[in-house]
């Protein structure tokens, strides 16, 4: 298997793997306000980011030590998919609503 074969495989099973999260995060959605499961989410990614970098630390002092350079790697990647996100949703305004039941109305 070529690298770009192998490449475009993880590319996949990345999406595949982020699609699952926002599926069960949608079924959430259904008997919660979505900036809950939205803030939910982000604690749960952030809790688990936290558990990838002790499971990499040799030790406690180790661990320590990268704490800051975590958050900014971390912090840095969220902003630059959030980015990437928010140019890409531009385009549902553009179409029918594909996300009308997702939508809260204003109540006025």
């Amino acid at each position: 298997m070529s690298d770009q074969e192998n490449q475009d495989q993880s590319n996949k099973k990345f999406y595949k793997m982020a699609d699952s999260f926002i599926d069960l995060a949608n079924q959430h959605c259904d008997s919660t306000d979505n900036a809950e499961v939205g803030s939910a989410l982000l604690y749960a990614s952030s809790r688990f980011s936290a558990f990838v970098v002790a499971s990499f630390a040799q030790n406690k002092d180790h661990y320590e030590g990268e704490i800051d350079n975590a958050i900014e790697y971390f912090g840095n990647e969220f902003k630059r998919m959030l980015g990437e996100n928010l140019e890409q949703y531009k385009t549902v305004f553009d179409k029918a609503p594909r996300y009308e039941h997702l939508v809260k109305k204003d109540s006025k």
